[in-house]
């Protein structure tokens, strides 16, 4: 069954033979960050109209400093990407430890927080480009270099991808049940 080709048959529970090509892994990894990509982008984009929102509401309702508003709004949005990443982006990555995960995420996250807001303070205050369309401008750039480096840090450090040993393992003990799957009724 392996043949010149390049394939491999394997059985599974029904009893009918999977046909899995050595060249199938590669478009499934890609499958997976492009989906990984988009539910990141999905709860940043929500998290980048918080922060947008927090920083004009309080720029304008408040008498804060430009700074000062944009690290409140960032503490809001961060807080909301939390909650997003771990039961949304990530909720099949490893729970265990989530003292580290937050940590690990509070760290990284006050590193994008300084990119940033730092790009906001050096427009604002070394050049005095103060308008509220300027604000919002460089408050936006910010964010989107910010975001860079949260996404590899994220998914590199944070909400790690469970080892492949382990996930194997759990996919087997799950095909080895002999009980049927039924379905729930409603």
């Amino acid at each position: 069954m392996g043949g010149l080709t390049g394939t491999k048959s394997t059985p599974n529970p029904t009893g009918l033979a999977i046909t899995m090509s050595a060249q199938g892994a590669s478009p499934s990894r890609l499958r997976l960050l492009v989906q990984e990509v988009a539910k990141f982008g999905a709860v940043g984009g929500l998290g980048v109209l918080v922060n947008m929102g927090a920083f004009n509401l309080l720029r304008h309702a408040t008498e804060l400093q430009v700074v000062r508003a944009s690290l409140l709004a960032t503490g809001i949005a961060i807080a909301f990407n939390y909650v997003g990443f771990r039961y949304f982006t990530y909720r099949d990555r490893e729970k265990s430890g989530r003292a580290r995960e937050l940590t690990l995420f509070l760290l990284f996250s006050v590193v994008g927080a300084v990119i940033e807001n730092g790009i906001l303070y050096v427009a604002t205050y070394g050049f005095g480009w103060n308008s509220p369309w300027q604000n919002n401008f460089f408050k936006f750039l910010g964010i989107g270099l910010g975001t860079l480096f949260r996404f590899w840090s994220y998914r590199t450090w944070v909400f790690r991808a469970l080892p492949a040993r382990e996930a194997v393992q759990t996919a087997e003990s799950f095909l080895d049940d002999p009980r049927p799957a039924v379905p729930a009724k409603r």
